[in-house]
């Protein structure tokens, strides 16, 4: 199962028998998902450019699941016992798709602080128990991605000819530069290390460090059996998603 995926590079793992349920229960959305997987691109300069926690092809992906009828979706919890509710819990899930089968929920961690995976994993789990979902998704930066991601953006300020932070800000509408970050850079430049390299070195470990959510971090949790026994189906985005 999502053979073209793994030939792709995606990171892939299942867990709980997903497989199987995937393959017997949602072959037609499994299908619908790994094609929406196959053509994510995200430019480069997106990686370095984006503000936010996303970059803008990752928001293109979610808007495409949105239009493939996986919805954003709250699921409310209530234990009531004579009367007197004990129990009240919410859950939002990005992703939401149904089917003759069952649920699906998906969560796209791109680039997050890491316990956003327990708490993503914790909701499968809790969703899962209560029947509420057959399956749980998540699909994060993988391992080719997040080792790759130095030079990917060391790569883009040379192919720019960027030698200063200010240029860099104004062409690719950063977020603000601190007073740290720029001190930080300004420092390495002093002592003679070339833009480029000084920059991608800080920006790289401020932005996609190893306590963000990528797949080695994800990989840690499941080791741990974090939400289990939910079915889990898990995707890390290959290095071959950017180009450059």
């Amino acid at each position: 199962m999502f053979q073209r995926l793994i030939a792709a590079g995606f990171d892939v793992a299942i867990r709980n028998h997903a497989g199987a349920i995937l393959t017997v229960d949602f072959p037609e959305v499994a299908a619908e998902l790994e094609e929406a997987l196959l053509d994510v691109r995200i430019p480069v300069e997106e990686l370095v450019g984006s503000g936010g926690g996303e970059a803008q092809s990752t928001q293109r992906l979610r808007r495409r699941l949105y239009t493939a009828g996986w919805p954003k979706h709250n699921f409310d919890f209530r234990l009531i016992v004579d009367g007197v509710e004990t129990v009240a819990n919410s859950h939002e899930i990005d992703h939401v798709r149904r089917a003759d089968g069952g649920t699906i929920a998906l969560e796209i961690e791109w680039n997050n602080k890491d316990p956003f995976f327990d708490r993503d994993l914790e909701n499968f789990q809790r969703l899962h128990a209560q029947s509420a979902i057959s399956v749980g998704v998540l699909i994060t930066r993988g391992a080719s991605l997040q080792a790759s991601m130095l030079g990917l953006v060391q790569r883009c300020i040379v192919k720019h000819g960027f030698v200063g932070e200010e240029e860099m800000v104004e062409a690719f509408k950063m977020k603000d530069r601190t007073r740290r970050q720029r001190d930080a850079v300004q420092k390495q430049v002093d002592a003679q290390v070339p833009f480029a390299e000084a920059f991608a070195k800080h920006f790289v470990a401020d932005k996609f460090g190893a306590a963000t959510t990528h797949w080695s971090k994800l990989e840690d949790r499941i080791r741990r059996g974090v939400g289990n026994p939910c079915p889990l189906l898990l995707i890390g985005l290959p290095v071959g998603v950017i180009v450059e």
